[in-house]
């Protein structure tokens, strides 16, 4: 029988790595529909894909200057 609720055992850390986790995996579901575009519109296709990779960059950029990526 557990003694604690089961929250409690987690730190809160693991959720933003996970929420990172979670993000990435998005990105690469979006990448196989996008390369079967990619054959038929070319240039547009490419820069709808550098817009989608600039903004999830822009995240990364911004979770590592708060820390996120760091285990203390």
């Amino acid at each position: 029988m557990p003694y604690t609720h089961a929250w409690q055992r987690y730190h809160i850390r693991y959720y933003s790595m996970t929420l990172l986790f979670i993000a990435f995996e998005m990105e690469m579901m979006f990448m196989y529909p996008w390369a079967v575009v990619f054959v038929e519109e070319g240039g547009k296709a490419m820069m709808e894909m550098g817009m989608f990779l600039a903004i999830l960059s822009i995240g990364i950029v911004y979770a590592w200057r708060e820390g996120v990526f760091r285990w203390q």
